[in-house]
């Protein structure tokens, strides 16, 4: 491998978020995520990277479709020609099916997707030939998904049963631990501190040794879209920065969030593992946008530099913007406007439709999709007099008949015409007539 645009230092490729057998909103994505993927590994053998890790949802669903089984398998398998590969289950995906076979993957691929393996990191060398700081190891501490309500009893320890460490119980058996409270604060937490003792007893014979931790999970602090899966559990989906803080990882690689983003790690003096080491955390994003929520995301890997974090660390993270296969866009007006030069520019994206016509126009989506063929939401929103929202209760004495014409007023805009009415009375007259029949 060549030295990349910074030297011989080692670097890493921070990705996460493929959703790979995702759509939108109805669209196959394979095609451009694949796309995608062909990016990755032209960067990793282009700019030396030394690892490429995965921060969770490679997949999309627990159960992914077979092409998107095939295309993981290929994509892994070219990355892993240039760097070692480091893949961590999400909350997407399954940690069974994602983890199974791992001991018999090739050399070089590191899936992480079990909760006993928590603490425990993998050890990466300098590449060959590369003067990386003193030679030290990098250890990539992956987290798979911590779902509280199994991480709260596996990752319960000694410290939490109910009386001392080493308490027995009846007949002498110890004491089980106490689960762990139930949120992802708790999980978090109980495996950062299980990271933070199995590096503080690597520096203490190799104080130059640099850490990364790989984690899924909701920061506070972190910008969300609409997109990801919702993970609250007793309410909270959520884990304070603090959390990463004192450990002395000089680098948190996160997924979960759809947009690019840094998180902000308080200082803690001296920290768990001495050193004052000072946490770089952020989210790489995914690699699409999944949803118009995600319209104004630009897209980005990072490329980390590990051995400039703790001397320059806005210059050790750059971030790789992604390719785009087709542009998401917005567009408002009347449909006139829209089928003229105003929807000139976005012919060829994909395409949120708000049309502002004062009556719905006669075949409205057909007339769109003609201009627009990748236009995927199509909605009527007729401009609206300001005036203060009035809500009337609808009860038994009223009218069906004359609710029915409030309602279609309120949607269009306009009352209904009179062969609107007839077709509505006649709708009520069957609808009564099949409740009398019953």
């Amino acid at each position: 491998m060549g030295t990349g645009r910074y030297g011989a230092g080692m670097r890493i490729l921070h990705t996460s978020d493929w959703h790979l057998g995702r759509t939108l909103h109805g669209v196959d994505l394979l095609e451009h995520q694949a796309a995608h993927l062909d990016h990755l590994v032209e960067l990793t053998r282009s700019e030396a990277v030394d690892a490429v890790v995965v921060a969770g949802d490679a997949y999309d669903r627990a159960i992914p479709p077979v092409d998107a089984v095939s295309l993981l398998s290929d994509a892994v398998t070219r990355l892993a020609e240039h760097a070692h590969v480091v893949v961590t289950p999400g909350n997407h995906d399954s940690a069974v099916r994602l983890g199974f076979g791992d001991r018999l993957l090739r050399p070089g691929v590191h899936v992480r997707a079990r909760l006993a393996d928590v603490g425990a990191p993998v050890v990466l060398g300098p590449r060959p030939g590369a003067a990386s700081g003193d030679g030290s190891p990098l250890l990539v501490y992956a987290l798979p998904y911590l779902d509280p309500d199994t991480a709260r009893h596996v990752l319960a320890d000694a410290a939490d049963a109910p009386d001392a460490p080493d308490a027995e119980g009846v007949g002498g058996d110890p004491v089980r631990p106490r689960p762990l409270a139930r949120s992802h604060e708790a999980v978090m937490g109980a495996a950062l501190r299980r990271v933070g003792a199995d590096l503080a007893r690597r520096r203490a014979t190799d104080p130059g040794v640099r850490a990364v931790v790989v984690g899924h999970a909701f920061v506070v602090g972190g910008l969300a879209s609409d997109s990801e899966r919702d993970i609250r559990v007793g309410g909270v989906d959520a884990v304070p920065a603090a959390a990463f803080a004192g450990r002395g990882v000089d680098y948190v690689a996160l997924g979960h969030l759809h947009g690019p983003q840094r998180v902000t790690v308080p200082e803690v003096g001296g920290g768990e593992v001495g050193g004052g080491v000072a946490t770089v955390a952020r989210y790489s994003g995914s690699p699409l946008a999944f949803s118009f929520s995600e319209l104004h995301q630009r897209k980005s890997t990072a490329l980390v530099d590990v051995d400039r974090l703790r001397t320059d660390a806005d210059a050790a993270v750059e971030l790789v913007p992604a390719p785009v296969p087709r542009r998401l866009a917005e567009v408002t007006g009347s449909l006139d406007e829209l089928l003229r030069e105003a929807g000139e520019p976005h012919v060829d994206d994909w395409l949120r439709v708000v049309v502002t016509d004062p009556v719905r126009p006669a075949e409205l989506y057909a007339r769109v999709r003609s201009r627009f063929p990748h236009a995927l939401q199509v909605t009527h929103r007729p401009p609206r007099v300001a005036e203060r929202e009035v809500v009337t209760a609808v009860g038994p004495g009223r009218d069906p008949l004359d609710v029915a014409r409030d309602f279609v007023e309120h949607v269009s805009g306009h009352a209904p015409s009179e062969a609107e009415v007839v077709v509505l009375r006649e709708a009520f007259e069957l609808a009564l007539a099949e409740e009398r029949s019953a």
